[in-house]
């Protein structure tokens, strides 16, 4: 059933229309519906039912759309609407012929849609672009790494190559990319962790002594209190409603703190029971917070103010004295300082009323297990790793780190970005890993910290890179500062993308360029042994295998492991004891060596094939236990900073649309937002629109407000009255990303600042 090139239309942004109101609740038989049609359309019966009745199954695959961790006991239909379409855009029989790229040149693929360039099919044999050629052509497997390996071993300094890594990584393509990266002799291993939360383990790594998730799937279950702070799950994780729904059940209260009313945080329609197709549902929030963009970190230091201030009132009965003298420093330290917070400063910065904030407050100190989870809208803050901090601070003060139902929870979007970082992709190591894997290679790992994905960008900009080879994503597309990004790009000389689709950076490249196709996530993976499998580790640091289920898309696809493996040993082959042939033909000897080199991986292979995998240690969660400079949890001060936002202007944060995955978009419909056929708005609160002298439904160029005078816009955008927190906007990613200037990073982890970008809306015609 294999198709070749599809006619797909452009969106018509003339044609875009915007219902009513937002939706005021997720899922239910639209969820199904939207689902299925796509799915059955795309793959037919067959293929459809082979994908969706294995995806998160226990002898099936890992969805490739979200992080979220499975629950013990799996219902059949245990997928949700946005992992359905991944499945159905990874898995479609649609592919990309030869005669493709003697048709479309790339300057004419430059000018497409990421939805265009996604939707048409399947890569499926090695591409190259030379220099000064405006097309790609066919080559073999043994040129393509040719060309690869004769670029980098031509470099005068191995630091003068990039190789960054997408979170649909497996563990073993991973482990193997990151020591082919040392075996050459750098540390530049930007990912795309760098660019969701980086923030996340900067601040719980100095605090707790691990980036991760303190909490496991059941713990939602047991939780008094769950606070979701600047995430939205019914777009971006969906499964997670369900645990949500449980929790509810459970008699958990449930607090939403985000700018926008999301039908995810109100109202979930489980459509596997009764109550979710005729009923109402379950209501899921019992508080919503409103809260202005940045304004998140003023909203947790006010609560924990509170807590201390219930403490001076009533000694002894408020803290868990206990946990803190015997876990934690820096409680007076802390105390000290928010005695001296400034009321007027949180009302102003959060946008909230006192009264809201109280609630809050209560809410915590009635609750004995509280579990706070977090996404990007706190990440991507400049302010995003002290934010984070507060978070620690507000949990250690009642003792809720290292209980059931309580903890701290960074929800991961892509599937196993936390596990691309457990196996090496992060240019900052720790020594003992690089011990580790020297002594089981026999080999020198270079000690000095490498690139992430903002320095990347000024070090092609400036030269110093020269070579980019990307493990998946879609790095030009998912960076900020677009203009910039792109026109480092192309100043390296070799650009080389693996990749199961076309996306932006196809089609922005070096002087030359390779595309390599790879099997999906979802096709079986057979090599000289016979089927492998690979391993994903979740939000909660659960490692379970994924085994594909159905036939690749097209003969001669080679597998991510495959590809690193004959890159490696076309490249540095010799360099160490690594049998890089070996590891193409038999997944259990990459394993083995995880075994040796992970901490928490030991016995690898026997633990990977137990029922639902197995958990990697967690010192916070497991037994209290933080690997800090002094053993304890440190109790931090922030300084209060807010966004300022300037007469005339808004505080933009980017975002996903229902139909979209990160950077690969699906359809050109938001249907929780009342958006269809297009995605070229702008949605501002009515409010503000009145204080500008700007209507619902005009046109306006969104323009970034930046000291350095670049120009920064989005054009002709169509303004969307939406019941947004005031002095917010919203637009959606990746077009924003042309906003947000490189220079505009979370302190400490460099991570773009996309949910603070200062705009002008400027009127068209």
């Amino acid at each position: 059933m294999t198709r070749e090139n599809p006619k797909v239309e452009e969106a018509d942004e003339s044609e875009l229309e915007v219902s009513g109101h937002p939706k005021t609740w997720a899922a239910g038989v639209p969820g199904v519906y939207h689902s299925m049609q796509p799915a059955l359309k795309h793959m037919g019966v067959g293929r459809a039912g082979k994908t969706l009745l294995a995806l998160n199954q226990k002898d099936g695959f890992d969805c490739m759309s979200c992080a979220w961790p499975d629950p013990g006991h799996r219902k059949t239909f245990e997928f949700c609407e946005n992992g359905a379409k991944a499945v159905t855009w990874e898995a479609t029989p649609v592919v990309i012929g030869s005669d493709f790229w003697a048709e479309h040149p790339v300057s004419e693929l430059r000018k497409r849609s990421e939805y265009w360039l996604g939707m048409q099919g399947r890569l499926t044999e090695p591409v190259y672009r030379k220099a000064g050629e405006d097309h790609y052509r066919p080559v073999s497997w043994d040129e393509a790494f040719r060309i690869v390996a004769d670029k980098l071993k031509s470099l005068p300094s191995p630091d003068e190559a990039a190789f960054y890594t997408s979170g649909r990584t497996s563990n073993e393509a991973a482990f193997l990319y990151q020591l082919f990266i040392r075996a050459y002799g750098t540390n530049n291993l930007p990912d795309c962790s760098n660019m969701c939360h980086e923030s996340s383990g900067w601040a719980m790594g100095q605090t707790i002594g691990i980036g991760k998730a303190t909490v496991s799937y059941d713990d939602f279950g047991k939780a008094d209190l769950i606070i979701i702070m600047g995430q939205n799950p019914g777009t971006n994780h969906p499964r997670m409603l369900t645990a949500l729904e449980e929790a509810k059940e459970a008699g958990c209260s449930i607090v939403a703190v985000n700018p926008l009313p999301e039908a995810g945080l109100m109202r979930y329609k489980n459509p596997q029971k009764v109550k979710g197709i005729i009923g109402r549902g379950t209501d899921l929030a019992d508080q919503f917070l409103q809260i202005r963009i940045g304004g998140d970190m003023a909203l947790l230091q006010a609560v924990s103010k509170r807590v201390l201030d219930a403490e001076t009132a009533n000694p002894g009965t408020v803290l868990d004295h206990a946990f803190l003298e015997e876990h934690c420093e820096g409680l007076e330290e802390l105390r000290a300082h928010l005695a001296n917070l400034d009321d007027a400063a949180v009302l102003e910065a959060t946008g909230l009323r006192a009264e809201e904030i109280d609630e809050l407050a209560a809410r915590y100190l009635a609750a004995d297990k509280v579990i706070i989870t977090w996404a990007m809208g706190v990440t991507q803050q400049k302010k995003g790793v002290a934010t984070i901090k507060e978070i620690i601070n507000l949990l250690l003060l009642r003792g809720n780190i290292g209980k059931p139902g309580a903890g701290a929870s960074p929800i991961r979007g892509h599937s196993n970005v936390q596990g691309d970082r457990t196996m090496g992709i992060w240019e900052q190591m720790p020594p003992a890993f690089m011990d580790a894997l020297g002594k089981e290679f026999n080999f020198e790992p270079p000690r000095t910290h490498g690139y992430d994905a903002v320095e990347t960008v000024r070090r092609m900009a400036d030269g110093s890179i020269k070579a980019f080879i990307a493990l998946g994503g879609n790095f030009v597309g998912a960076i900020s500062d677009t203009t910039a990004a792109e026109a480092a790009m192309e100043k390296t000389e070799l650009s080389v993308q693996i990749s199961t689709k076309l996306n932006r950076s196809h089609t922005v490249t070096g002087a030359e360029a390779l595309i390599l196709p790879t099997l999906g996530r979802s096709e079986i993976d057979r090599q000289e042994t016979g089927p492998q499998f690979v391993s994903v580790e979740d939000t909660v640091c659960a490692v379970h295998a994924s085994h594909g289920t159905v036939e690749p898309v097209a003969p001669g696809l080679l597998s991510e492991v495959a590809i690193v493996c004959r890159m490696a040993e076309a490249t540095v082959g010799g360099r160490t004891t690594a049998d890089w042939a070996g590891f193409e033909k038999d997944y259990d000897l990459i394993r083995e060596h995880i075994s040796h080199v992970v901490n928490g991986c030991e016995d690898y292979n026997r633990k990977i094939r137990q029922d639902g995998g197995f958990i990697l240690p967690n010192g916070p969660r497991d037994s209290r236990t933080f690997h800090t400079p002094t053993g304890k949890a440190i109790l931090t001060v922030n300084e209060l900073e807010h966004v300022q936002r300037p007469e005339g202007t808004l505080i933009l944060q980017s975002m996903r649309s229902h139909d979209q995955f990160n950077t690969t978009i699906y359809g050109h419909n938001d249907r929780y937002r009342g958006i269809k056929k297009g995605r070229e708005v702008v949605f501002v609160n009515p409010e503000d629109l009145t204080e500008l002298g700007i209507a619902d439904g005009d046109h306006v160029d969104v323009r970034g407000v930046y000291p350095d005078n670049v120009e920064r816009v989005l054009r002709n955008y169509r303004v969307v009255s939406y019941p947004s927190a005031r002095g917010c906007a919203a637009a959606y990613y990746p077009e924003a990303n042309v906003l947000v200037p490189l220079e505009s990073v979370a302190e400490g982890s460099q991570t773009p600042a996309s949910k603070a970008v200062i705009v002008k809306l400027e009127p068209v015609g």
